[in-house]
């Protein structure tokens, strides 16, 4: 075989088989026509061209030499192969003068010579071989013009026929190779179009998968494999083994069948994938046939498989079903004391046209407008404060005080406390450095549990404890009310709620509070511990890291 990295590689029309074929013609070609020659030496066939013996197996032998070179030593540069395409052509031309005769059928193996050139020099190695085939006519008729009109004749047509070939060959190279450039071109732009949309559908965030007709992933981005969370390929796998789905009842959803389905474009969000440590992901897909050009002239229900798009909307859904609940939620608990407060001063402005209805009364109708007045402006505070929380409004952390935050907090609540008979007290740490965080929330946090500690506790005390130790500050409120039960501590976190306890029920409140306190407590980075028992109080606490 050929050590094809020393080959030389010839013309437009250059291949390793064309190569391969010649190769081999060079080796075979020879042996026929030394024993075409040999037959007409021993009289078998007559001609009248014959030689003498010693120059016909001189011949013989050069053809033998340049055939064993040819067949077995690779050509290595353009010189080599010139050399090599001149000493067959000077064979043939000695062996058609003096051997075979030009009228010979086996001046058709100068076709082969003619290719060979083509091969390795183009339409100028075409053109050579053709006018050497025309040299040697016009060296034929000069040696045998004595002998009649006929070997001429013979001699014209066979440079008639060579000619005739020689253009045909030309004329349908050129036009393949029109073809050739223009099949190139067309491939080259549709490897760029190809190269732009991998890149654009790489580059996107949705995961974007193609399948066949069978449900195996051909293509697929990267996109894909970040929302599955795998490196491993996914390429002639099954979709249903990459994506097991379900609904939200857990049923099992094959997205083969569902692909297999539909006709136009899908998009659906109610199903979810499941990760192999439970966590569960909420998928949007829209899936639809892949039609080509091709496809589209046949018939309609014919395609080339499908494509199909993927984003996790696990936390876009959430937040939507949570607003729709929020909404749902916050309309309600508006409605009450809206229509409490509108109802009561309506019947106050009838009686005060009413002679008989005395100052007491009227005083009394319009405290209760105004408690429903003061419960919506504490609603708003806390709605407000959460929209500062979940926007990230006054996040921006400041070195605090510790002992002069905890002494104008107690000034601050102190009066509120005095009026329901109540100690609020103070057990600061001897020596108190500072935190680095949000002012504002922080401040919100102690205000919370400050406020809801005094309108809980009946009798006895509230206490602001900080303490600190190790590195670490920890703010506590404390007091001596009624305490939260056990079951009502896993959800007093929880946006609206309020226990069922009467004596919660009592006073007025919006639910929002604690669930406001959740969301600030989870910005400053630390959790909300609760301690509680039934008529013993109860204890809010949480940690920061004190500032360096």
């Amino acid at each position: 075989m050929y050590n094809n990295h020393k080959m030389y590689k010839g013309g437009t029309i250059y291949s390793p088989r064309a190569a391969s074929v010649i190769r081999y013609s060079g080796l075979i070609i020879p042996i026929l026509l030394i024993t075409y020659g040999v037959l007409i030496q021993f009289n078998i066939i007559n001609v009248q061209h014959a030689i003498d013996n010693f120059s016909f197996f001189s011949i013989c032998f050069w053809w033998l030499v340049i055939s064993i070179v040819q067949f077995s030593i690779p050509i290595k540069s353009r010189l080599d192969i010139l050399l090599r395409l001149t000493a067959y052509h000077l064979l043939a031309g000695a062996y058609l003068l003096f051997v075979s005769g030009i009228a010979s059928p086996l001046s058709g193996f100068w076709l082969l010579l003619m290719l060979g050139s083509y091969v390795y020099f183009s339409e100028r190695g075409l053109q050579l071989s053709t006018f050497a085939f025309i040299l040697l006519i016009a060296i034929d008729i000069s040696l045998k013009h004595s002998s009649g009109l006929a070997s001429i004749t013979y001699d014209l047509v066979a440079l008639i026929a060579i000619l005739v070939i020689s253009i045909v060959t030309m004329s349908v190279t050129r036009s393949q190779e029109v073809t050739k450039e223009a099949l190139k071109q067309s491939k080259a732009q549709e490897s760029l179009q190809r190269d732009r949309v991998i890149t654009i559908v790489n580059n996107m965030t949705d995961a974007v998968l193609s399948v066949d007709m069978e449900g195996i992933i051909r293509v697929y981005n990267a996109a894909s494999l970040n929302l599955l969370d795998t490196n491993d390929s996914l390429n002639g796998h099954h979709i249903d083994e990459i994506l097991p789905l379900t609904d939200k009842d857990n049923s099992d959803i094959s997205l083969f069948k569902e692909v297999q389905a539909t006709k136009t474009v899908i998009k659906r969000d109610d199903t979810y994938f499941t990760f192999d440590d439970g966590e569960k992901m909420r998928l949007e897909i829209t899936y639809s046939p892949i039609r080509s050009s091709y496809s589209r002239s046949k018939k309609s229900e014919t395609h080339d498989g499908y494509i199909i798009i993927m984003r996790d909307v696990t936390k876009a859904k959430s937040l939507e079903e949570e607003r729709d609940e929020f909404i749902s939620v916050i309309s309600h608990e508006l409605r009450t004391p809206i229509t409490i407060a509108e109802g009561t001063i309506s019947n106050v402005q009838v009686m005060m046209e009413h002679p008989d209805i005395t100052h007491d009364m009227l005083k009394d109708a319009v405290n209760v407008a105004h408690d429903q007045v003061i419960f919506l402006a504490n609603m708003v505070n806390d709605l407000s404060a959460l929209s500062r929380a979940e926007r990230g409004v006054a996040d921006n952390a400041e070195d605090i005080d510790i002992k002069e935050l905890a002494n104008r907090l107690h000034d601050k609540y102190s009066e509120s406390a005095k009026a329901k008979d109540l100690h609020l007290d103070l057990d600061l740490s001897a020596k108190l450095g500072k935190v680095h965080v949000s002012r504002l929330y922080l401040e919100e946090m102690l205000q919370n549990f400050i406020t809801n500690s005094i309108k809980y506790t009946k009798k006895g005390g509230v206490k602001i404890i900080v303490k600190q130790s190790d590195g670490e500050v920890t703010f506590s409120i404390k007091d001596t009310g009624i305490g939260i039960s056990k079951s009502d501590q896993a959800k007093i976190f929880h946006k609206f709620y309020r226990s069922e306890d009467y004596r919660t029920r009592e006073t007025s409140g919006t639910g929002l509070g604690l669930y406001v306190a959740a969301k600030l407590a989870h910005k400053l980075g630390t959790k909300i511990d609760v301690t509680s028992r039934l008529n013993f109080g109860s204890t809010f606490s949480f940690t920061l890291p004190e500032a360096k």
